[in-house]
């Protein structure tokens, strides 16, 4: 039966005035009180309300308690129990999902006579269970707010129940006044509140009526109890799309209204607050006219268009809430309740101009922040670098992404398309540093990398050569070189770089790079002495002379000039790398961890490099019959790197192929066997210590997860074109006029390969070799199918007019498969194809000159693939040293398996 409350609402129950709705009597009972909300925010509100709440429920939790600031809060398992216990309360707060809410209100009911209110939290309340709690609460009079509310609270009382209005620090938002505010978003609830505040207007009672389809206490009811509340001359409200209530309130004070959300009647389906639906009547326009109607205005009200009347205004940015209560409020001849407390205009705390020049309406001046936050931006302001937050890494990365849909993988943020467009030094820079780099910083990488690849005379060359003689697999190989390049050789470079970044910081060095920086403004009190000793380096003295021939513009190198004494080769190699570095630090883009590092990153990848080479092509003057002082002081990487490789002088062709095939290759994503490698070696050591992680360590764990599946399978497209050609007489694979019937050729082999896949499946046997290149489990099962990463390297070939016969044999091998009935559409030729056919075109005339054996073939297309993936695996490696939990790479017994 309906039970009629005061006034003349039809589901108005018991509140006649706002000031009834949070009294310092109310008693508060938190129904799931240990969750994740409400243990954050209830001791805030228990405090600020003097200790309003009696105790909580969390069924199989009797006897644990929530700490507060007034002392603990007793817990148990249900509402009965607590009563039993003694405890008194007249109104409940909901905590709980949606689908126990509904049996939570009808519990706070059944059992507790004296209940008045309840406070529903939960979003996402069904109507069908909006509904029955709506019934259950009119039959025995109760009043219900929400749901997904933040609560509601009183800043003449001190009263904050079940949410979170006012923040961390209720006082500070809630100051006593004469505005009531009404709100669907509870966060905007504390905003506006702030806003007012601002400009010279307190509050009194704020309510967080929540957005769910269905709202229990609406605007007609607060409408009716602001009417009744003598503290409150006016009213805020903040209204968004969906629903009917403020059509149907009444209000006889002054009013604000901010309607938002016009966007939404664009869309088809709800959002955010269950807003409206497009073509709906309740959309934000229709309420923008309800509200101008009941104020008797005809716009909304900005401040370059004040439309307002002495019952209120219509605005449609919350900024704009402050400057329209004020003119409403004049015309009612009221004053604000206090002076203004600040201004609503941006003052920024920190910012950065980049050194660009901006007009003075953007370029606003930085102001001193208020306490607390000023001592935070003030440490903020030391902190030097970025600082990554750690958190368990297995199977993510914050260096690359896949996307699943076309197979291209991003390397901070950079696609491998365009990071094969890089040359090698561009792609050091990336994996590390998070970019490209200049054409500066690619010349110092040239240099530093350059002057540590002739290997000539060292252990890592034994080691490397050993491995070889062995038998063993290139990723084998430079496993051993990387041995002997242990943290030793880069304790000293590391501390030369925090000696460097803490010293020019001090100094306010702005740009690594800049010529005109005062070096008498540097004070290192002793730490000069890491940077130079009494004896010539003989290395040191080649890689500055190799810097000097190369034009780099460095300060530190510049700096290192300066002192008395010969600069060391660690000294030298830090300088380079704290000039490479700067400017990504000093954005806070790469930790100052990255910086210390990466000198003995430039080392490994030299180390690396050379050890491919057999130790024959390592001559104390020369390396591959290139001269040191052309290593260091002229050569490109990617040149040195290809004659590593291939062992002779690239053309400009194959040089530009040589990157396009480094750049494609340099990630697939953290989920790859050799990046779990790598991070699995990261995590063993500890990076919450980072000191302790062994970077050379980290990179045998790329090595030793390198092999000829995941790795050297570049060879089994490789043979496949040899034998496909192997008695044809092709004298230059990039000329058109080969003379080879292509179509021909591979209709003839789609036949071999129909007749043979036909034998097998006669003899039962579903062994069937696949074509190497061809087909891929993503891109499959349209008429003709295309992977992405093919076309792009064949279009950028095409700009080119490079032409190669190896690809268009692939090309052409695909529609034949189709045409003799092979395969049911044209298979896409996949870039494992593209990757055989141009390391073959490169390794063509060495091969056919009888310079290098398929033996040789194979090893090159696997020390390519470690070439392109070192760089890669660096990036995961570093990312997981700056963000990675020790350990977090291991998996849980629980999901682990025997097989028997």
């Amino acid at each position: 039966m309906f039970k009629q409350g005061v006034g003349s609402f039809k589901y108005h129950v018991g509140i006649s005035s706002l000031d009834q709705i949070a009294t310092r009597e109310d008693r508060v009972c938190v129904l799931n009180i240990l969750g994740g909300e409400s243990s954050d925010v209830t001791p805030v509100g228990h405090a600020y309300s003097g200790g309003n709440v009696v105790f909580g429920t969390s069924p199989g939790r009797s006897g644990q308690v929530l700490e507060t600031p007034l002392g603990n809060v007793p817990v148990y398992n249900n509402v009965r129990e607590g009563l039993e216990a003694g405890h008194r309360f007249n109104c409940g707060v909901v905590y709980l999902p949606p689908s126990g809410a509904r049996d939570g209100v009808a519990e706070l009911i059944r059992v507790n006579p004296e209940l008045k209110k309840i406070f529903i939290v939960t979003e996402k309340l069904s109507v069908h269970d909006s509904r029955e709690i709506r019934a259950i609460g009119q039959q025995n009079g109760i009043d219900i707010f929400g749901g997904n509310s933040l609560g509601v609270a009183d800043a003449w009382n001190q009263v904050r129940i079940g949410g979170a209005l006012g923040g961390d620090n209720p006082a500070e938002a809630l100051r006593k006044g004469s505005i009531a505010i009404f709100s669907n978003s509870g966060n905007f609830t504390t905003t506006i509140a702030t806003y007012l505040r601002m400009a010279g207007w307190g509050t009194t009672t704020l309510i967080s009526s929540g957005k769910d389809v269905y709202i229990h206490y609406a605007a007609p009811e607060f409408a009716f109890a602001l009417a009744n509340d003598a503290r409150t001359k006016a009213a805020v409200l903040y209204a968004e799309p969906g629903g009917y209530y403020e059509l149907d309130a009444t209000f006889t004070k002054p009013v604000v209204a901010c309607v938002v959300g016009r966007w939404k009647s664009k869309l088809t389906r709800a959002v955010g607050h269950a807003g409206a639906m497009a073509g709906g009547h309740d959309d934000a326009e229709a309420k923008e006219q309800w509200f101008m109607a009941k104020f008797g205005v005809d716009d909304i009200f900005t401040p370059e268009n004040p439309v307002f009347s002495p019952k209120g205004a219509v605005v449609a940015n919350i900024a704009h809430i402050p400057q329209a209560l004020t003119a409403v409020m004049q015309a009612n001849a009221a004053r604000p309740d206090f002076e203004p407390e600040g201004s609503l205009a941006l003052k920024p705390w920190f910012g950065s101009s980049q050194g660009i020049v901006l007009p003075p309406e953007l370029d606003l001046p930085v102001v001193a922040a208020a306490g607390p936050y000023d001592k935070q931006i003030e440490h903020l302001n030391r902190q030097i670098g970025a600082v990554f937050p750690r958190q368990a890494m297995k199977d993510a990365s914050g260096a690359s992404q896949m996307d699943a849909k076309t197979q291209i993988t991003s390397l901070h943020g950079t696609s491998m398309l365009d990071a094969a467009q890089f040359p090698v030094e561009s792609n050091i820079c990336l994996s590390l540093l998070r970019g490209p780099g200049s054409e500066n910083d690619r010349e110092l990488v040239n240099a530093a990398v350059g002057a540590e690849i002739n290997l000539s005379g060292t252990p890592a060359l034994a080691a490397a050569q050993a491995a070889r003689e062995a038998g063993n697999a290139p990723n084998t190989v430079l496993a051993a070189a990387c041995t002997i390049i242990g943290p030793r050789h880069g304790e000293q470079a590391r501390r030369v770089v925090r000696a460097l970044v803490e010293g020019f910081t001090e100094a306010g060095l702005r740009s690594g790079v800049d010529e005109s920086f005062d070096l008498s403004q540097l004070r290192f009190d002793g730490a000069a002495d890491l940077f130079v000793s009494g004896h010539p380096d003989a290395k040191a003295e080649a890689l500055l002379n190799g810097l000097q021939a190369r034009g780099v513009r460095s300060v530190f190198v510049r700096y290192l000039r300066t002192l008395n004494g010969h600069p060391s080769a660690d000294a030298v190699l830090a300088a380079i790398a704290a000039t490479l570095a700067w400017e990504p630090l000093m954005r806070k883009r790469i930790s100052l961890l990255t910086v210390e590092t990466l000198p003995w990153w430039l080392r490994l990848f030299g180390v690396l490099i050379g050890a491919s080479a057999d130790a024959s092509r390592h001559q104390e003057g020369s390396f591959c019959d290139i001269p040191n002082e052309e290593v260091i002081g002229s050569r490109s990487l990617t040149e040195v790197a290809f004659a590593a490789l291939v062992g002779t002088e690239p053309t400009p062709d194959n040089l530009f192929s040589f990157q396009t095939l480094v750049g494609l290759l340099l990630s697939n994503g953290p989920g790859t066997i050799s990046a779990q490698g790598a991070k699995g070696a990261v995590s063993a050591d500890g990076p919450e210590t980072p000191e302790r992680v062994q970077l050379n360590k980290a990179l045998i764990g790329f090595l030793t997860h390198s092999g000829y599946a995941h790795g050297g399978n570049g060879y089994e497209g490789i043979a496949f074109l040899i034998e496909q050609l192997q008695d044809i007489d092709l004298a230059d694979p990039g000329d058109p006029d080969h003379g080879i019937d292509l179509p021909a050729l591979a209709h003839h082999y789609a036949a071999e390969y129909a007749t043979y896949k036909a034998d097998k499946k006669t003899a039962g046997s579903l062994d069937i070799q696949k074509i190497p290149g061809v087909n891929h489990p993503v891109f499959k099962d349209r008429p003709v199918n295309h992977d992405p990463r093919e076309v792009f390297v064949r279009e950028l070939f095409g700009e080119r007019e490079e032409y190669n016969v190896f690809h268009a044999y692939y090309q052409e091998l695909v529609r034949a498969l189709y045409e003799t009935g092979v395969s049911r559409n044209v298979y896409c030729v996949n870039i494992d194809a593209v990757i055989a056919a141009l390391l073959l075109k490169m390794l063509w005339q060495p091969y056919r000159d009888g310079a290098l054996t398929q033996e040789a073939l194979e090893t090159s297309a696997f020390t390519i693939f470690l070439y392109a993936r070192m760089l890669g695996c660096a990036a995961e490696i570093d990312d997981h040293l700056n963000r990675g939990r020790n350990m977090d790479m291991r998996t849980p017994a629980s999901k682990c398996q025997f097989v028997s």
